[in-house]
């Protein structure tokens, strides 16, 4: 689960049933999108290898600018990863914030790995590779710090980009959950979610994944083969139950969003690169969008809905409001319309 937003990961925890766990039975690190997701820490080995890129022309791509220098300087893309993630490594033998790690690696690294940043007028190691290379270097992120702290996994043996995510166990094969979890789909959908090259995502598509035809949609389409019946059986939904989705809650990571939402104006609103909402969805439709509001540990919530606003769909705005001040222990002080 991404994690992005305060408790986001455990809010969509709590939303499909998990309410609680245990802080040392998972690991929070970045990884896809250089995003911090969270994972369960007896995963960690087959996550190294799935969450790699599929081979160097991926590694190019989820780095995005940060490639080019490299490869003016004759620097393959994952030689540069192996290189960061073990200097990092070496830095961090104890928590230490961002920033600081930034400025001791950037301190170590050649000038095709730095790139000037004139927002902050310094010099330092680009983000995206920083970013990435941390896990494989054995770094995982410490929950609920901002600025971010970063320290040692215990009793971790560095993979520094040993092994590729085209190697990854069906299981935990990102490319192929794509499919899995997002099903029907098109190689182009997973690519985008992942950053990864469409080409290279075509490649490594999943060997079970069968052509499916989508009602009101043209192009090809793809499911897994032991997915393809419950698929054509689905009614609908499912109950219409209410949800507050948080802004980078995995339900709204689907790359095709016209399926979730038709409508181009309030996609923008729900999908802004800055300041995103979260969604309020009840039985699979989004129904309007939420934006929290926290002074000290008190919680306000205001909504704006899409549709008629009943005394029971404010109640159980409420409800769910309050399950999620309770997450992030807040108390609720409130659920304002918009």
């Amino acid at each position: 689960m991404q994690d992005t937003g305060p408790r986001g990961a455990r809010w969509a925890l709590a939303n499909r049933g998990l309410e609680t766990y245990h802080d040392a039975d998972v690991l929070l690190a970045w990884t896809l999108r250089v995003s911090p997701h969270l994972y369960r820490r007896e995963d960690l080995a087959e996550l190294l290898v799935a969450t790699a890129p599929l081979n160097e022309a991926d590694a190019g791509k989820r780095i995005h600018d940060a490639a080019r220098p490299l490869r003016r300087a004759g620097i393959p893309v994952l030689d540069a990863l192996a290189v960061i993630a073990e200097q990092q490594r070496e830095i961090v033998t104890a928590p230490m914030d961002k920033g600081t790690l930034s400025t001791a690696l950037t301190a170590r690294l050649d000038p095709p790995y730095l790139r000037r940043c004139e927002p902050c007028q310094a010099t330092h190691a680009w983000e995206s590779p920083f970013r990435i290379a941390a896990l494989q270097g054995g770094l995982e992120l410490e929950p609920e710090t901002s600025p971010p702290v970063l320290r040692r996994i215990p009793r971790y043996r560095p993979r520094l980009f040993g092994t590729s995510g085209a190697e990854a166990a069906p299981r935990f094969d990102v490319v192929r959950n794509y499919v899995r979890f997002f099903g029907p789909a098109r190689p182009k959908d997973a690519a985008a979610f992942l950053d990864a090259p469409v080409k290279e995502v075509t490649a490594h598509w999943p060997e079970d994944a069968v052509p499916v035809e989508v009602t009101g949609a043209t192009g090809s389409w793809w499911a897994l083969a032991g997915d393809v019946e419950a698929l054509a059986a689905a009614d609908g939904p499912g109950p219409a139950e209410v949800r507050l989705l948080g802004p980078y809650d995995a339900w709204l990571q689907l790359r095709d969003r016209d399926t979730l939402l038709p409508d181009r104006a309030r996609a923008r609103d729900v999908w802004r690169t800055i300041g995103r909402p979260g969604a309020v969805v009840r039985g699979g439709e989004v129904i309007g969008t939420w934006r929290p509001r926290s002074a000290g540990t008190r919680l306000t919530l205001t909504w704006e809905p899409w549709v008629r606003a009943t005394s029971a769909l404010r109640t159980t705005l409420a409800e769910q409001a309050d399950r999620l001040a309770t997450v992030r222990e807040q108390t609720l002080a409130g659920v304002d319309e918009a």
